[in-house]
């Protein structure tokens, strides 16, 4: 019996497989293949994939990523995303039928990635299942809102005469080493608990100088609504290319989710070299600086992509700060001249001003903000709205007094008020000061506060009278932080706080002549 059993289930499975053979029809897949028949620097030239769309994605038989850049009836020029030396002349190439994308969401916040999305640090692979193309247009004029949000740097040199508004897009230009990216870092530190994220992109930098920035943000704490894109130095100049557009990405999901976003190109120098290195190996002609024609359109459409959505849109913004690095403070290169017409206002650091201990090394005469006074908070532009003006004369009166010329009173005044200006706004790095510290310094500058103390004692009084805003009443520090205005009453209490926290620094009164004869 059992084995009668047996037979029919081998009789029943042999049957239910027949049946599957016979209903099987098979099913021929086209595939396109190309054949590498030249590799350079970054570059592949591959013949065949007559299909091919431009920017398409390939794979190599190595797997490989390549995006087909140039498209001719012969052959297509490829731009490698990966260690192409390997490649060799034969190399089977497939099409991929998508184009370059990334992974995005709340998997991606504290992380370090790969343009491509792979994980560089030692947390494991990326959980995110969502993808974004990383070249995306920019939202519609109709689509945008003004920028009227007020992005608070924490550097007070900033705050006070180039304000950032969120949506904007505010250039960071200067010689090496003059604090560019200390700035930016600032910048991502001060966000912490005002729900901002923040995207970090470094593009050709050393691994050294990026895992330097990687362990600030983890000591501060910061790292945590960050996310950060690398691009090594001594990667494919098509990574380098493709970092800044999968950065953007990555922001815009969030920002196309309501939320505030930051994001910083570090920088942009290496970027346009990148592109121009490729576009050369491409035989692209080379215009200006043997950069080619369309390198004003890639930075352009790069950054148009940040700005303020319309609350129909959800009301989120991105707000870019790239960086530049300028040659012996030349700001009329091509490069700097480019984005300084793209963005929105520029910060120049000076490298004399560097070198004398000035920082950060604001260079006030040559940075703006065309935002303005609209990307500050009412109390903060009431007390910080003539001070960009009184830097500005002090800076020239100075230059004016080093030829010994006799000064009068008014102009002895102007000085000295100019140097406690320049001596206030001089700041640590890493140490971003909050806005109602601010308020209170910017109110006790503009009432000459500062004018009697001297210039060897300004770092004391500064401290003591940021120790003393904790005395404000809450209702006030609430004032400061909306969009209120500054009343009459809440300057004055705040100048009678900021009276009294800097009374121990002012000098003794000269003794009357009489009085040491007298005693």
């Amino acid at each position: 019996m059992a084995a009668l059993s047996l037979s029919q289930s081998i009789e029943d499975t042999f049957h239910r497989l027949q049946e599957a053979r016979t209903a099987f029809v098979p099913e021929l897949v086209p595939r396109e293949l190309g054949i590498v028949t030249n590799v350079a620097t970054g570059i592949a030239t591959v013949s065949g994939l007559p299909g091919v769309g431009s920017e398409e994605l390939v794979e190599f038989a190595n797997g490989v990523l390549g995006i087909a850049f140039d498209v001719d009836p012969g052959a297509v020029g490829v731009v490698l995303l990966g260690d192409y030396r390997s490649l060799q002349a034969g190399t089977e190439v497939t099409r991929t039928g998508r184009v370059m994308d990334v992974v995005v969401g709340q998997a991606l916040l504290g992380r370090v990635v790969d343009p491509l999305g792979r994980p560089l640090d030692d947390k494991g692979a990326v959980a995110g299942t969502e993808r974004r193309r990383v070249e995306h247009p920019a939202p519609a004029i109709m689509d945008r809102a003004a920028v009227a949000v007020p992005l608070q740097t924490g550097v007070k040199a900033v705050d006070a005469m180039v304000p950032i508004g969120r949506g904007q897009r505010e250039l960071i230009l200067g010689d090496r080493q003059t604090g560019k990216t200390a700035i930016a870092l600032d910048t991502i530190l001060n966000q912490r608990g005002k729900d901002v994220l923040c995207v970090y992109c470094a593009i050709g930098q050393r691994a050294s100088a990026v895992a330097k920035v990687v362990a600030q943000l983890k000591v501060n704490n910061a790292l945590e609504y960050c996310v950060v894109v690398v691009a090594e130095g001594d990667e494919a100049p098509g990574l380098a290319y493709i970092a800044p557009y999968a950065a953007t990405s990555i922001a815009e999901h969030f920002m196309e989710a309501g939320r505030d976003v930051l994001i910083v190109y570090d920088d942009l120098t290496h970027h346009a070299r990148s592109y121009r290195e490729l576009s050369l190996l491409l035989r692209r002609p080379p215009g200006r600086e043997a950069y080619p024609g369309d390198i004003f359109y890639i930075h352009s459409r790069l950054l148009e992509r940040s700005t303020r959505l319309s609350a129909d849109r959800g009301g989120g913004s991105l707000t870019a700060l790239p960086i530049i690095e300028t040659e012996a403070q030349d700001i009329s290169a091509y490069i700097p001249t480019n984005l300084i017409s793209i963005t929105d206002g520029q910060i120049y650091l000076s490298p004399t001003l560097f070198e004398l201990g000035i920082l950060p090394a604001v260079d006030v005469a040559q940075s703006v903000s065309r935002v303005g006074g609209a990307a500050q908070r009412a109390a903060y532009r009431a007390v910080a709205g003539d001070l960009k003006l009184a830097y500005a004369q002090f800076e020239e009166l100075e230059s004016f007094a080093r030829f010994g010329t006799r000064l009068d009173d008014s102009t002895r005044k102007t000085i000295d008020h100019g140097r406690r200006i320049r001596e206030c706004l001089k700041q640590a790095e890493s140490h971003p000061v909050p806005l109602v510290e601010q308020i209170a310094l910017m109110l006790a500058l503009a009432a000459g506060l500062f004018d009697t103390i001297p210039l060897e004692t300004m770092a004391a009084a500064e401290t003591a009278l940021r120790l003393a805003t904790t005395q404000l009443a809450a209702d006030l520090v609430e004032r400061f932080t909306s969009a209120a205005h500054l009343s009459p009453d809440d300057r004055a209490a705040t100048l009678a706080v900021a009276t009294a926290a800097l009374l121990p620094f002012q000098p003794a009164p000269p003794a009357k002549p009489g009085a040491a004869a007298n005693a």
